[in-house]
């Protein structure tokens, strides 16, 4: 039988460890234009960059980072080309859901999105190397309707990160 102690010092565990949970989530944008946004319901969590020094490749950028100090639940990720709208409409769409136990992240073509720009995403520090790539706008490895759900890729590594490459 549990004491009164012995339950608190779990529960406290149990919340230090929930606490604990990070994820982040990084962007490489080698188009040259465009903003890669990240949004979550109606809150925009990063958007910009800055030019790569050396740059990997003529005009590209790097948007730097946004981690999570949490879990990260039903994000989208798009390139802002002035052509998209606010939840990704008319442009090629990344949706992620980052959490210890298992991340979801695919990548979408569902009207109203469209191909726009060449998107790719890996997971690492766990998964290293599963992840997807959008190369045409027939892309394979994008959703094009909502029941595919084979086309996700997922994760069960603890506080695994995203890196997103646009253009590459």
């Amino acid at each position: 039988m549990f004491s009164f102690a012995t339950s608190l010092a779990l529960l406290v565990l149990v919340i230090g460890n929930a606490r604990a949970e990070t994820h982040t989530v990084s962007f490489t944008n080698k188009c040259g234009f465009g903003t890669p946004t990240l949004i979550q319901g109606p809150n925009v969590l990063s958007t910009g960059g800055k030019l790569l020094s050396p740059p990997r490749a003529p005009n590209s950028f790097d948007a730097g980072a946004y981690t999570s100090n949490g879990p990260l639940i039903s994000a989208i990720a798009y390139l802002q080309t002035g052509a998209c709208g606010f939840n990704g409409e008319g442009c090629t769409l990344l949706e992620t859901t980052l959490t210890n136990g298992f991340s979801s992240t695919d990548l979408s073509l569902i009207p109203p999105h469209a191909f726009s720009v060449t998107t790719g995403f890996g997971y690492y520090n766990g998964c290293d190397g599963a992840g997807a790539d959008c190369q045409e706008a027939n892309c394979p490895e994008a959703f094009e309707s909502s029941d595919q759900t084979w086309k996700q890729v997922g994760c069960p590594a603890a506080n695994v990160d995203l890196a997103i490459t646009f253009c590459d």
